[in-house]
């Protein structure tokens, strides 16, 4: 299948690294213009340089904006004058006990997990369905159908992206806009390799057998009985962008290697 997003812009929130650069990556192959986002300057520049590396002809620019606030969206929006490709993944986790996490923490996680997702597409989605044509992707979890326990209150924020991306799929009928969420499970990205490295250290092994090992311990409900590759994740998020993907639309579509023990 032959992908072309030529003169198609793409905005993917922070983007800088991990499961969200690559998606960046496919989406710039692909041919379309490609806005990455960060928190800083230095992180953005860092995330170009990347991109710019290994796709030297590619259309990039890059916008420094913390989305956790209506403020650090707002600082975005000023720099984006519209897309046709909105890919929510602006988003933080955390491991903590149930009675641990304060309010403050709670209105944290909906701010960053949820309410960046609503104000984007509020400000973006409109135009799209006024042009006739937009894809918006939400980069949920499937913590969202199989909720951790040391993780509550990242999981209920990845639920509530699901039930958004349905709802704005149903808002958008009829447009040629369609509006997923894609799930990815176990993955091997930066944020992994990073809290592996002390192990790989410490035993030698390589960061593919930790992920297996770590999936096989943590998730053994895992179909594939491996980590997927950031590749992997976005492989289906850029396919979800394309026109070839037209008939999709108020999905969840699990990239989770069958972590979640579900046959829809």
């Amino acid at each position: 299948m032959y992908i072309d997003l030529s003169g198609k812009r793409a905005l993917v929130t922070a983007s800088t690294g991990g499961i969200s650069l690559a998606i960046a990556h496919g989406l710039a192959e692909s041919g379309a213009e490609v806005i990455i986002n960060g928190r800083s300057d230095d992180s953005v520049n860092h995330g170009l340089e990347t991109l710019r590396s290994a796709l030297p002809a590619a259309n990039l620019r890059g916008v420094a904006a913390n989305l956790d606030s209506a403020q650090g969206v707002e600082t975005l929006l000023k720099q984006v004058a519209g897309v046709d490709i909105l890919v929510n993944n602006a988003g933080i986790y955390g491991p903590q006990p149930f009675d641990e996490v304060d309010d403050a923490t709670w209105d944290r996680f909906w701010q960053t997990n949820v309410m960046s997702g609503v104000r984007l597409s509020r400000a973006l989605l409109p135009a799209m369905m006024t042009k006739g044509w937009g894809r918006v992707v939400f980069i949920s979890s499937e913590s969202a159908r199989n909720i951790p326990a040391d993780m509550i209150h990242y999981g209920v924020s990845k639920t509530a992206q699901l039930a958004l991306s349905r709802g704005l799929a149903k808002y958008a009928a009829g447009s040629g806009v369609t509006v997923n969420s894609v799930l990815p499970g176990p993955t091997m990205s930066d944020g992994f390799e990073a809290m592996m490295q002390e192990e790989m250290a410490k035993t030698g092994k390589s960061l593919e057998e930790l992920a297996k090992a770590f999936v096989m311990a943590e998730r053994p409900a895992s179909v594939i009985q491996r980590a997927a590759t950031v590749e992997e994740v976005a492989n289906m998020v850029v396919y979800v962008c394309s026109p070839q993907a037209s008939a999709t639309s108020g999905a969840a579509l699990r990239v989770d290697g069958g972590v979640v023990d579900d046959i829809v």
